[in-house]
């Protein structure tokens, strides 16, 4: 088929998004290679991620861009493509999220580099959604959330908490610092533990390279911030019960997660090859059924359009660092993680994806739980 007629037919599937090939508005983008059409066709969102990638093509706003590719559901409107084929039969025959894989995304995403981290996270190094209520500036909105999650827990001087999933270790040092608590964070990153070892050095707490399904001890809350999408819809269960498990009886467990609003078994196809290995977002279908005799839900936060707003000061950091980093990291690194964190930050924008905080007990809160905000 000619370039023309691949041209005019992703055209005709852009049609109603507001998004013109070629054309003047910031979210249009501009093709620079004419096998950009078939490769887009042939492979959907892989082939759009990784023709940007090689630079085929360019665009002023890629949030914008994606923003209004998800709003219209454009992909709902391609024929289904060999990658994404792929990807849906490999999650539904395999678990791909099995004890033996636990620690590939460790060493695909979360070891890529602390001073990648470092130059595009806040103060706190916090590698999920910020609580943008009442903050003016990235390093307050984590802030927030963190204190956040410390009050939703009734965190007090003395608890004993375990962070599953724990990054760099800035749950654990904020809990510690300001409230007093004992953390043990575990994360199956070795990068992630060096730095958070190093970061939370004197403190009360513990940071191990440990897999969910190997902890067996109690504590009397449980957190886990942006971890679950690493679980797998085959796991879900599984990790419920280790949390019941270690879980005292009075104690809260603290959910912080990315949603999607239908039930899935796989990602996007360009996200699971080049950022989140093995990843997936739940649906609170998929949760809430997985979570039946492990927990009573007491609360569930939304407060998904501030990804948006985490998601583009973290790249305004990426892109201001990048002149000190572009010696470590090439050109193709740099368009890949430039095209991560901004169609992200249009994902949430047009509001397909969410962010729920759940807050779960046990047994239910005697009284009720008071839900705070």
């Amino acid at each position: 088929m000619s370039a023309s007629k691949t041209e005019k037919r992703i055209q005709i599937l852009l049609d109603g998004t507001g998004i013109k090939l070629n054309g003047n508005n910031k979210w249009d983008p501009k093709i620079i290679n004419e096998r950009f059409y078939r490769r887009v066709l042939t492979r959907g969102s892989l082939g759009l991620g990784e023709s940007y990638m090689d630079g085929w093509w360019d665009c002023d706003q890629i949030d914008g861009l994606i923003d209004r590719i998800l709003k219209d559901d454009v992909r709902q409107k391609m024929r289904a493509n060999w990658p994404v084929i792929a990807l849906t039969l490999a999650s539904i025959l395999l678990n791909r999220q099995s004890g033996k894989r636990a620690y590939s995304i460790g060493k695909s995403h979360y070891d890529a580099g602390n001073d990648l981290y470092q130059a595009m996270l806040d103060k706190n190094m916090v590698y999920t959604c910020g609580y943008w209520k009442n903050a003016h500036n990235l390093d307050e909105a984590q802030k927030a959330k963190l204190d956040l999650v410390c009050k939703k827990i009734g965190l007090k001087k003395g608890d004993r908490v375990l962070d599953i999933g724990c990054g760099w270790g800035s749950f654990a040092k904020f809990a510690a610092n300001k409230y007093g608590a004992s953390v043990v964070g575990i994360t199956v990153s070795k990068e992630q533990q060096k730095l958070a070892q190093d970061r939370c050095q004197g403190l009360p707490v513990e940071i191990r390279l440990q897999d969910y399904r190997d902890v067996n001890e109690k504590f009397d809350h449980i957190v886990s911030l942006g971890m679950i999408e690493h679980v797998g819809y085959k796991n879900y269960k599984t990790y419920f019960k280790v949390a019941n498990r270690c879980l005292k009886d009075n104690g809260l467990f603290l959910l912080h997660t990315i949603g999607g609003q239908k039930s899935v078994k796989s990602t996007d196809a360009w996200i699971e090859k080049y950022i989140f290995t093995n990843s997936m977002l739940p649906s609170l279908a998929q949760l809430t059924k997985s979570m039946e005799g492990s927990f009573v839900v007491e609360d569930i936060e939304n407060f998904g359009a501030d990804y948006d707003k985490t998601l583009m000061a973290w790249f305004k950091n990426f892109d201001d660092a990048w002149p000190r980093l572009k010696d470590q990291y090439d050109e193709r690194f740099y368009r890949m993680w430039k095209y991560y964190l901004l169609s992200c930050a249009g994902s949430f924008r047009c509001r397909k994806n969410q962010l729920w905080q759940i807050v779960l007990s046990k047994n239910g809160v005697i009284g009720g739980y008071h839900s705070i905000r």
